[in-house]
């Protein structure tokens, strides 16, 4: 299964690529955006590193001979792992889309786009998110080895950084009360959990 793995981890490479060049078409630039501050960068450090290793360290791993974690060397696990991470990179390209030219990599401070919640953004705030850490735990289960157990719990821990510590605040700074009521009645990964209250504090489980 490295090699599916590794072609996945290919088509999302290039559906991203896809977005940010119809982007260009359509708008004034890719989307593409370093992060401003260390914060930033701290946030998006443990994405690449867990990106990089799902999606490309684990299998390769793999085909050398790293042994699998026992108990998860399961052909219905793997084959679950494989479906799950297509419906991933699928989503993450499909929520791209919905983004349309608000997609950004990360904020830009100087920068003020609409807030988008149409789409499948009624139904949670970061579908985005949600999709592409689908994929990274698809990868994790397809090559269940301890790169990619590593690789899907970096993803985990970035993709709670660059959201909580990185967009929710840059949001409600240029849409304020349209984003807290957006985010009081919408979920942050899943329907219906971790919605934000009025003074910015998480309802349901999170």
């Amino acid at each position: 299964m490295a090699i599916t793995a590794l072609a996945l981890y290919a088509v999302f490479i290039i559906l991203t690529a896809t977005k940010t060049q119809l982007q260009r078409r359509h708008g004034t630039d890719t989307g593409i955006r370093r992060p401003a501050t260390p914060l930033g960068w701290i946030a998006r450090l443990p994405l690449a590193l867990g990106s990089l290793s799902t999606g490309v360290a684990a299998p390769i791993a793999e085909l050398v001979g790293l042994t699998p974690l026992p108990g998860l060397d399961q052909p219905a696990l793997r084959a679950a792992g494989a479906a799950l991470a297509a419906l991933g990179v699928a989503g993450t390209f499909a929520t791209q889309l919905a983004m349309g030219l608000a997609w950004r990599t990360t904020p830009d401070e100087t920068e003020r786009p609409p807030l988008v919640t149409a789409g499948p953004f009624r139904l949670v705030r970061n579908p985005i998110y949600t999709a592409y850490t689908a994929m990274s735990l698809g990868l994790a289960l397809t090559v269940p080895n301890p790169i990619a157990a590593f690789g899907a719990a970096a993803v985990l821990i970035g993709v709670h950084m660059q959201v909580r510590a990185i967009e929710e605040p840059y949001l409600q700074r240029i849409h304020g009360a349209a984003y807290l009521d957006y985010s009081a009645r919408t979920g942050r990964f899943l329907p219906g959990i971790g919605r934000l209250s009025d003074h910015g504090t998480t309802k349901g489980t999170r």
